[in-house]
Order: C-alpha cells, then structure tokens, then sequence
C-alpha cells in the first residue's frame, strides 16, 4: 500500500528539493566562472587532496564523490586533459585504477577554493541561524545514515 505525502510532508519535500537545487546550481555556476569547472570536478578534487599521498582508488573515489564508475571516469579523463590528475594502476592488486592529484590540480583547487567557500556561505550559512545550522547537520546526519543502510 503507498504511503502518501500528507500536506505538510509534500511542502516540505519541495522545498527540500528546491533549496537543494538552488544551492547546487548556485555552487556551480561559481566555480564555471571563476575556476572553469563543474562542482563535480571540485568534489573529486578535494576528496584527491584530502586523501593519503594524494591518491585514491576509483571505485572509492565514484563512490566519495557520489557518482557512478562510468560519469567517475569520464570527469577524470577532463581532468586528465587538464593535467590535474593522472591514472596510474593499483599497486596493491594491479587490476583497479588509482587516481592521483597532481601538483596542477593542487594548484588549481587551492585557487578555486576562496571562492567556492564564500558562495557556500552565501548560499547556506548566512541565511541560518546558528541553532539551524545544527539542526541541520542533525538531519543531514539522519538522512545520510538511513539512506546509506537502505542502499
């Protein structure tokens, strides 16, 4: 039997949708004009950056920057192009894929960087009291756990 949204559960679950869209395509369109890249190519970026030596698997940097393997590798091969990162096979086992940082790509996130905090403070901090800040880490947290076990 389908549960329906009651009233208040359909408002809140478009302006849900709405806030995170606006949010998104606000980082977005900062990081085209002022870095040239897509928030996606920021994101694989920072988790490279924030990885040791630089480096991380593909299959757990797709699922790091929540996307799948084949969008994963069509962004690394843009990224590739750029000089920002490089492929190099698994040491471990040979067979997977390693992505790796590069001193470029370093470069170019540190430079982007200034610009996309600003907008995400714009765009989310600035407009919550600090009270809805925690709540809303307390939601984001409620929402990331349930829907990482619900697969």
């Amino acid at each position: 039997m389908t549960r329906w949204l009651d009233e208040d559960e359909q408002l809140t679950w478009r302006r849900f949708l709405a806030a995170t869209q606006l949010i998104n395509e606000a980082l977005d369109r900062q990081l085209q004009r002022d870095a040239s890249m897509p928030h996606t190519y920021y994101m694989i970026l920072v988790a490279l950056s924030e990885a040791p030596g630089r480096s991380m698997r593909m299959s757990e940097l797709a699922a790091r920057a929540q996307c799948s393997q084949s969008r994963l590798s069509h962004a690394v091969a843009r990224l590739e192009e750029r000089g920002w990162v490089r492929r190099e096979r698994c040491p471990a086992d040979r067979r997977g894929n390693v992505a790796v940082l590069t001193d470029d790509g370093y470069a170019a996130l540190a430079g982007a960087a200034p610009g996309h905090v600003e907008q995400v403070r714009r765009s989310l901090f600035d407009v919550l009291t600090p009270e809805q800040v925690r709540s809303l880490d307390e939601i984001c947290s409620a929402l990331v756990s349930g829907n990482t076990r619900d697969g």
